[in-house]
């Protein structure tokens, strides 16, 4: 029985070590297939080559496919080009299992290659993978020809792109200059592919080149086209044109899990509306997004579901479009089951099978060490020789790729060996049920047989030899413990190996859960207590609903107190389930298991949780008016507290937020699934929820409805804001703020301008068909100006027409000044300034001044100022020294400009000195508090102004300003100061101001040697300037 030297506890201990180290194992890939690595295996691929596209322009001389696998004994590399062994030469070379391929040559070494790995196990070969070599060509150097298009057409750019490989390019286009990319909006669309230039509808500012710029991202190139100049023609009044698709994808065929784009792009005035279905269904819910203003329709993880017919419809008020497009679904090979690595009895039956998905359906095929074997999906190996043993592949194939399964079936003979799997020590509960296991490794099958202690076993109606060898007992009793031992023996040997089994008391619940009803927020308590051998460790397990509870991840609201050997006991435990602010999800059936390295039992009771409903469901909406809908909705769960009311929410789908709809009945019972929803606004795009109240509070709302646009109406909301006069002579400008885009109420939105001449009684009506315009300028040669004018104004849509505005009162333009002013004196101020002023006109917004140099300038010269009505002089700038200038004013209004005045000529003064001062000083008043700075006279050039005195601006260092001085002599006192200083001396003449001389003037605290060494120092500066 137990020796002396191990305590029952510490067995105990020990078996259940050995009962826990059987759900610890992991098996690796083939290595742990057949037991110690050191006894071998076949090549298993680590790393395999991927398919490589070189750059024909690329400066690497060198292409490097991976090949790597693990192998005990360490595998051999070959290499096949097609199907065909290659030879290592001067352009071939292996390093490890690489194949280095130097000076590729697009002749020789584009192709599909494949690596084969071998050792005294087998052999396999690696997936497929192809060499291709990559170009992108440049564009032709002929010159593109310019694209004319009047306004308001649509035009499209042709690419063209020049010979590439692979497929896979990308396109922009450049305006005038790089790298200026034309920005794609719901007017531009580049096509990706074509590489196409589409423009909906051609305004003036679309002139320019455009150049198309392709990159090819496999070979890291881009190239852009010559430019093409697009020239629009000028259009009096724009026209509209109906909506043209031009962008259109054709069938598509595409792999399961693949992201599709389908391209539809439209030409027409207006800009046409782009909308996206499924002909034969919904878009698929959740993997499909339309961007570019509806030009994108892009699909994700696309499923054979989604097969079928997609459709845009362009749309524009002057007609619409459609163009279907067909998408059909395959899927490359996936494995449904696939082969593994097995060790098998010699002389035994065998079968490998692997199972492929995909459409169209795949070829299979086996290699045996890596050559040709089998068409098939399945192997089967009757009377297992060692020559079966061998590394397998099974290949499942399509047209749309390859897919490998690779395993090494290993054939087995030898006497039983209980090395790996000796008989377990066992632990068992009275009344419970124990078996132990006898796998000894063995082939042939061996002979099994047991007994305990020295009593041979039989089957009866408590003990059980099963026909895999294994022993079972069942109903457990104290007698039942010893030692097990089994006996396996075949042609090649026999062995046995012996096991314990131990005895303990059963588990009990003693407390068992009870059921709690609380509301959600509040909280509740489970208690649960059992019995146990006391030399078990016991511990509770909860779970809820079949899952067990995570006190780590969700202790917010559940704690769990255990009281082990409760009251001082041995062998009675007890655990406390604490949960906190209970939710929804918190409601079910709770169930505590007691449980010990032997046995568990449990016991259950449910927690109702009560709190506000669920989301209604299926809501519906029908019976669409223009300002009504009816709201259909099925009940949600009432989670066990009654729905007393429902609440309808709406949205108009343009703005974020969700409102409180007006509904018939205003209170919607609980028992409701309809109501009215009313006081909506027409042609509004709406969708609808709802929600569900009871007495514990509203629960979530429903999922949105599908989108509805409610029914067109007549406008009720008016232009405002009426106003305008001025413009052009004889013209009546009309001027509003138009009706916002949510009053419409209708398609074909436009307004209604009704005027008259104050006084006169007949209304002059014109149509505005615009809904963003903001201007009308009415022209006719019989207006007179100035007259006062009563305007409304008036929305209307394809329902009828609105009311109309307040009148308001405007005048018409005014005529153009009559009058030229009279300049009154005109004269140089300086070489680079004049003055001009002029008798004032009556009744103008202002005046023009306009000079230029007599004998240089033309017409394109001119300088000119602007000067308002309440001015009469102005001050010309930035003129030329020692030049004569002609004068010229003239008068305006909104209808234009008036006459010009007669012409005034002046002569600009000369130039002032463009020498500056030289400065040096004395030591004169040394000890007071002034400084004498003095300099030499500035001599005028024959082309400069007279020197007429001096100006002397003395400012503190880092200051702009200070105290300005004006002498007609050479040299000035100037106050000492305690901070430094600045002195800038420059001549005066009629010209005005000359260049200027800077000189620093060290602060009173400074020592009086450094101050004239200074001095002296800035002296001689100047001087030598």
């Amino acid at each position: 029985m137990i020796p002396g030297a191990m305590s029952r506890t510490a067995l105990i201990l020990l078996i259940a070590t050995s009962l826990c180290a059987r759900f610890c194992s992991v098996c690796a890939d083939f290595p742990g297939v057949f037991g110690d690595e050191s006894s071998g295996f076949g090549p298993v691929f680590e790393e395999q080559p991927v398919d490589t596209i070189y750059p024909e322009e690329s400066p690497e001389d060198k292409i490097s496919m991976s090949c790597r696998t693990r192998a005990n004994p360490p595998a051999t590399y070959r290499w096949r080009l097609n199907n065909t062994d290659i030879v290592i030469d001067d352009h071939y070379s292996l390093m490890g299992g690489n194949l280095v391929i130097s000076f590729p040559d697009k002749s020789k070494h584009a192709g599909n290659y494949s690596c084969v790995s071998s050792n005294e196990f087998g052999t396999v070969v690696s997936q497929r993978a192809s060499v291709q070599f990559g170009y992108l060509d440049m564009f032709s150097t002929d010159e593109r020809e310019a694209v004319s298009v009047r306004e308001g057409q649509g035009a499209v750019l042709l690419c063209d792109p020049p010979p590439h490989f692979p497929e896979d390019l990308s396109f922009r286009w450049i305006l005038n200059e790089f790298p200026d990319f034309i920005p794609q909006d719901k007017r531009r669309f580049v096509s990706q592919s074509t590489g196409n230039l589409y423009i909906s509808t051609v305004r003036a500012a679309d002139s320019g080149n455009y150049s198309c710029f392709v990159s090819s991202p496999s070979i890291a190139k881009s190239v852009f086209s010559k430019f093409i100049p697009l020239v629009p023609i000028a259009e009096r009044v724009l026209r509209k044109y109906p909506a043209d698709i031009k962008v259109k994808s054709p069938d598509v065929f595409a792999l399961a899990g693949q992201n599709v784009t389908l391209e539809c792009f439209a030409l027409g005035n207006p800009i046409p509306q782009i909308r996206w279905r499924k002909v034969d269904g919904e878009l698929p819910a959740r993997r499909h997004d339309i961007s570019m203003a509806g030009t994108l329709l892009h699909l994700y993880d696309v499923q054979y579901e989604d097969e079928g017919l997609y459709e845009c419809e362009a749309n524009n008020s002057k007609g619409k479009d459609w163009h279907k497009t067909h998408l059909h679904v395959e899927g490359a090979p996936e494995w449904v089951e696939r082969i593994r690595s097995s060790e098998r009895d010699i002389g035994g039956d065998y079968i490998m099978s692997c199972v492929s998905s995909g459409k169209p359906k795949p070829h299979v095929h086996f290699l045996k060490n890596g050559r040709m074997f089998i068409k098939s999906h399945e192997l089967r190996f009757t009377d297992l020789a060692f020559e079966d043993s061998a590394v397998y592949q099974c290949i499942a194939e399509n047209r749309h790729g390859v897919i490998y399964a690779n395993a090494e079936l290993r054939v087995f003979a030898g006497a039983p060996a209980f090395d790996w799997t000796p008989v377990k020590a066992q632990l068992v509960a009275r009344n419970g049920r124990v078996v132990f296991d006898c796998r000894p490794r063995a082939a042939p099958r061996p002979r099994v047989s047991w007994s305990k202690g020295t009593e041979l076993l039989h089957n009866s109606s408590r003990v059980f030899i099963r026909p895999d060898g294994s022993l079972e007992l069942l109903n457990v009793t104290k007698a039942d413990e010893g030692r097990y031992t089994c006996f396996a023996e075949n042609d090649r040997g026999r062995a046995n190996s012996t096991g314990s089994l131990l005895v303990t008391d059963a588990t009990k619940i003693t407390l068992a859960p009870s059921n709690a009803d609380i509301s959600a927020g509040q909280s509740a308590r489970m208690e649960c207590a059992a019995s146990h051998d006391p030399t078990l460790d016991l511990t509770f397990i909860w779970s809820l609903d079949e899952h067990l509870i995570d006190f780590d991840r969700d202790g917010e609201h559940y704690e769990h107190k255990m009281d082990v050997n409760q009251g001082g006991q041995a062998g009675t435990s007890s655990s406390e389930l604490l949960i906190s602010s209970a939710q929804l999800r918190h409601a079910g059936r709770y169930v505590c298991t007691a449980q010990t390295p032997v046995d568990n039992v449990t016991a259950a009771a449910e927690l109702v949780v009560r709190g506000p409903p669920g989301p209604p469901g299926g809501v519906r909406v029908d019976e669409v008016t223009a300002s009504s809908v009816r709201v259909t909705w099925s009940h949600g769960t009432d989670n066990l507290s009654p729905i007393s009311t429902y609440s309808v929410q709406c949205r108009d789908v343009s703005e974020p937020d969700w409102r409180d709809a007006s509904t018939d009945p205003v209170n919607v019972e609980g028992n409701a699934e309809m109501a009215t929803v009313i006081n909506l606004t027409p042609w509004t795009e709406y969708e609808f929820r709802v929600t569900a109240t009871n007495t514990l509070g509203t629960g979530p709302p429903s999922d949105a409805s599908p989108r509805i646009t409610t029914r067109e109406a007549r406008p009720v909301v008016a232009p405002s804001d009426i106003g305008g006069g001025g413009g052009a002579s004889r013209e009546l400008t009309i001027t509003w703020t138009p009706v916002q885009s949510q009053y419409y109420y209708g398609s074909n939105f436009g307004y209604i301008i009704a005027f008259k001449p104050q006084n006169d009684p007949e209304w002059l009506r014109v149509t505005v068909t615009d809904p963003q315009a903001r201007k009308y300028v009415h022209k006719d040669p019989k207006i007179p100006p100035s007259s006062r004018f009563e305007v409304k104004m008036k929305a209307f849509n394809s329902q009828g027409e609105g009311p109309f505005s307040i009148s308001a009162f405007i005048e018409s333009a005014q005529d153009v000044p009559a009058d030229a002013p009279t300049i009154a004196e005109a004269r140089a101020l300086s070489a680079t300034q004049a003055m001009v002023s002029w008798m004032p006109v009556q009744n103008v917004q202002g005046y023009q001044i306009r000079y230029w140099r007599e004998a240089l300038d033309n017409e394109a010269a001119v300088r000119w100022v602007p000067v308002q009505s309440r001015e009469n002089h102005t001050r010309l700038d930035d003129m030329t020294a020692d030049t004569h200038y002609l004068i010229e004013v003239r008068a305006y209004n909104g209808a234009g400009y008036g006459p010009a005045s007669q012409r005034r000529k002046i002569h600009t003064k000369k130039a002032p000195p463009s020498q500056p001062p030289k400065i040096f000083t004395t030591k004169k008043h040394y000890s007071s508090t002034t400084i004498n700075v003095g300099w030499e006279k500035v001599q005028s050039l024959a082309n400069e102004s007279n020197v007429a005195g001096y100006k002397v601006l003395y400012r503190k260092e880092g200051q702009l300003s200070g105290m300005l001085y004006t002498t007609e002599k050479q040299s000035i006192d100037l106050p000492r100061m305690k901070e430094d200083y600045l002195v800038e001396v420059r001549a005066h003449s009629e010209g005005g101001d000359g260049a200027v001389a800077h000189m620093r003037i060290p602060g009173a605290a400074a020592p009086s040697l450094s101050f004239f060494s200074s001095l002296l120092l800035a002296a001689l500066l100047s001087l030598i300037l």
